[in-house]
């Protein structure tokens, strides 16, 4: 008789997310997560081919996560922001792995929808995709670097995000020559 399965795909991920965010990517093994779940490592590989392939499920999960956010945030850009940077803040280590090669195209392509949406209601659908990748680019360097501690110099960062929001956001509706 085949034994039960003791946990599930859903399970197994969920339990990634949390060492991830505990350990970091390092600490992210499969003896890890295997105990967090209550199994033995060699039974992962039954439903993960290896530690990418993991990673890659992980990732998934959180692009789907955050994009499903972005929805709820929809359409208003100010909103979109500050979704994105509360996600960034609450999983910081699952965050950062969104823009690596573990982020599958078509999660990314469903999770910037509504960004690319936002963006083309400022400057039109002739430019979505570009106004949404500055969009992207300035808040993710700008999460990246507080994330990382970098702001040294004094001065209040959530001042300076919102300023930067707002020049942004001026710099895409301003009339281009």
């Amino acid at each position: 008789m085949p034994s039960p399965n003791r946990t599930t795909n859903e399970e197994v991920v969920a339990a990634a997310q949390e060492v991830l965010e505990g350990a970091g990517p390092a600490g992210l093994t499969m003896q890890a997560v295997a105990a967090r779940v209550g199994v033995r490592a060699p039974s992962l590989y039954k439903r993960f081919h290896d530690r990418d392939a993991l990673l890659t499920a992980v990732v998934t999960v959180t692009i789907d996560e955050l994009g499903t956010r972005l929805e709820e945030a929809a359409p208003d850009l100010r909103g979109l922001a500050t979704t994105y940077r509360a996600f960034a803040h609450e999983r910081p280590e699952a965050f950062r792995l969104i823009f690596t090669p573990y982020a599958e195209e078509g999660a990314l392509r469903r999770s910037s929808a509504p960004v690319i949406r936002a963006a083309a209601e400022l400057v039109g659908e002739e430019d979505a995709l570009a106004a949404a990748r500055l969009f992207t680019a300035w808040a993710t360097g700008f999460l990246q670097m507080e994330l990382a501690g970098a702001f040294r110099l004094g001065g209040d960062v959530d001042e300076a995000f919102a300023y930067g929001l707002s020049r942004l956001r001026a710099g895409l509706t301003t009339e281009q020559p």
